[in-house]
């Protein structure tokens, strides 16, 4: 099972742009950075279905946050061709050993009658 978590990023001192693991801002360069906590509920932007490095297939995703950045991670919560653009997600913890890894649910499941 999983629980919900909340979702660390930093935010430029000097031009106020929010970043995800970045030791630099990625607009201004700064390393003043001041770290903020997210809710963590974000808007998938763009889905895809990958095979690499295993046999079963995987959602890859772009996510994007309220805070104003986006990032690429996995979505769970239903078979990875059934992720679509629109949907709305939130971080979670995964059982099990902490690869750091940033996985997000989906908030709804999608509809029995959504089938392409």
């Amino acid at each position: 099972m999983h629980e919900e978590a909340g979702l660390e990023y930093n935010r430029c001192r000097w031009c106020g742009t929010a970043s995800f693991r970045r030791l630099l801002c990625p607009v201004c360069a700064s390393g003043d950075l001041k770290p903020e906590r997210s809710a963590g509920l974000g808007v998938v932007v763009r889905s895809g279905v990958v095979h690499r490095y295993t046999e079963a297939a995987r959602n890859e995703s772009l996510v994007r946050l309220p805070e104003g950045f986006v990032f690429r991670c996995r979505v769970v919560g239903a078979a990875p061709h059934r992720v679509s653009v629109g949907a709305r997600v939130r971080p979670v913890v995964a059982d099990g050993t902490d690869t750091g890894e940033v996985v997000f649910e989906l908030c709804e499941p999608p509809r029995d009658d959504d089938w392409f």
